[in-house]
């Protein structure tokens, strides 16, 4: 079952690959979202960042439950916008991200005590078993998730050639 705890990760990674292969290479990204949507990923690193790298309390929850809300709310910053310059197929795929951003951090946060090996409930502890799997997890998807920041920040910023129309 403790598997079932990682498909939100691996469908928001399929997601945003699709919506970025497929979508922000055929239309371009304009300067806001090509400084926006680093910032968004940057959101999710340090909530991610905060399970892997600090200990686990309820006053410690309590900011991660913060991080986690503010970064679900950032994310959409760029919709009132996305209207313009997306189809609706794009606009649809966001939706489908904006569900499973909350999903996923939710996720990180009941995966958070079990790999601290800090005492949960029964119910999660059965459900999520696999410790160090888990860990692993979660450390390569901040490792995958620094890569993509990075490469959002530089293929779209330095190497990508900007069409007049997209200023």
């Amino acid at each position: 079952m403790w598997i079932l705890s990682l498909l939100p990760f691996l469908f928001q990674a399929v997601a945003i690959a699709f919506d970025e292969v497929y979508f922000h290479w055929k239309r371009g990204l304009p300067r806001w979202e090509r400084i926006g949507h680093p910032l968004d990923t940057l959101s999710v690193l340090l909530s991610l960042s905060f399970v892997l790298f600090v200990p686990f309390s309820m006053k410690t929850l309590t900011f991660y439950i913060l991080l986690a809300a503010f970064s679900c709310a950032l994310v959409t910053k760029d919709e009132f916008v996305h209207k313009e310059h997306c189809s609706g197929a794009e606009n649809w795929l966001h939706a489908v991200l904006f569900i499973l951003h909350p999903i996923t951090l939710t996720s990180a946060g009941l995966i958070w005590p079990v790999i601290q090996e800090i005492e949960v409930s029964p119910w999660l502890a059965s459900w999520l078993t696999e410790k160090e799997s888990l860990r692993r997890f979660l450390h390569l998807q901040f490792a995958m998730m620094t890569l993509f920041m990075f490469y959002q920040i530089v293929f779209w910023n330095f190497l990508w050639k900007e069409k007049p129309e997209q200023r």
